[in-house]
């Protein structure tokens, strides 16, 4: 007899992401050539059911899938015209797809699609956040951890260089104002996730609120962001006017090193938003790792938390709508976020936002 104290989301972890894209070999160069992943395998009409195309692409525990449609009536057309090129699944790994599934949606979930079995996988989809939906995927076992349903590998297109990036942090997701509690409920509800941190961060006129909510293997970590509407519109208001709508505003991966994998990423052409000297003159946290020079040279923020340190940097968005974009963070024993590091990250984004403003 089944343990009915044991949960379908006891074990959850990050499957894949799945990005839905105008163009898969464009957004596939973007990180193979920046980033230094490696083409897994693709689907496409030749091999699979529907009008889409697909590549498989990563890096160690970073799996993402970059999916185009083939024409304009498709829903994947829908979404890159609502938002543009995005994330539209945060898939997530379970030993039981159908009994996370079928509990998710007791609980309150909106399903989007039933159990399904191919190629030994089973998936089944509920809606998350915005048109972001969450793809329980059940692996065969022994499965290569890269292979993907209806995938065929393709040969000769290993990793460029090697980045030293490792797996997903966390994903910052921006809500319209009143959705975060919503949101936290939700998540706590139907998927068993907590709650681990909050934050009210001011910046100027601006103001913002955040929850930080987390699966219960700590493996799946969402930053929830509302905009406070009662001051002047920012960064998350900007986001939510352009994407249309909730969405991930960025995708945390974690480095080894993050002094060496910056350096190898801007070497690569990878755009990194800039950090004010000021804040390094006015530093006061002793770094455990990387000097303050480094970090000066290449605008790497660091604070810390009662656990340890961490160390982060933000890409400059290359999206066409300046929406969607890329953190690099190294953690040495620190599990939240400092905040002195949320607001010099706010700010920074703030500086581009303003620098967009002008070139306009």
């Amino acid at each position: 007899m089944a343990n009915s104290s044991v949960s379908p989301f006891d074990e959850l972890s990050l499957d894949h992401v799945g990005f839905y894209v105008q163009d898969t070999a464009a957004a596939a160069a973007h990180f193979t050539d920046g980033y230094g992943f490696e083409i897994y395998g693709s689907s496409g009409p030749e091999n699979s059911t529907g009008p889409i195309r697909s590549v498989a692409l990563g890096k160690n525990r970073i799996r993402l899938v970059l999916t185009t449609a083939q024409g304009a009536d498709h829903p994947v057309a829908a979404y890159v015209a609502q938002h543009g090129d995005g994330v539209a699944d945060i898939a997530l790994t379970t030993s039981d797809a159908a009994a996370a599934f079928a509990e998710a949606v007791r609980r309150g979930a909106a399903p989007v699609a039933e159990p399904a079995e191919r190629d030994g996988f089973v998936t089944a989809s509920v809606r998350g956040f915005g048109d972001v939906i969450h793809t329980f995927v059940q692996r065969p076992a022994g499965e290569d951890a890269r292979a993907l349903p209806g995938f065929s590998p393709e040969s000769g297109t290993g990793a460029r260089f090697d980045s030293g990036l490792n797996e997903i942090d966390h994903f910052a997701v921006c809500l319209e104002a009143g959705q975060l509690l919503p949101t936290v409920e939700f998540y706590e509800k139907a998927l068993d996730f907590r709650t681990v941190f909050e934050e009210r961060i001011v910046v100027g006129g601006q103001a913002m609120d955040s929850k930080v909510v987390q699966s219960r293997s700590g493996s799946v970590t969402f930053t929830l962001i509302e905009p406070d509407t009662s001051l002047e519109p920012g960064q998350i208001d900007g986001f939510l006017k352009n994407h249309g709508g909730a969405g991930v505003q960025h995708i945390a991966f974690t480095a080894d090193d993050i002094v060496e994998s910056v350096g190898l990423l801007k070497s690569r052409g990878v755009s990194f938003l800039s950090t004010p000297d000021a804040y390094y003159r006015l530093l006061s946290v002793d770094t455990a790792k990387h000097s303050v020079p480094e970090l000066r040279e290449l605008d790497i923020l660091v604070d810390e938390d009662h656990d340890g340190q961490l160390f982060q940097i933000f890409t400059s968005s290359v999206h066409p709508r300046g929406t969607l974009f890329m953190e690099v963070i190294e953690r040495l024993g620190a599990r939240t976020f400092g905040s002195g590091n949320i607001k010099a990250l706010y700010e920074a984004v703030e500086r581009q936002r303003a620098e967009a403003g002008a070139e306009k």
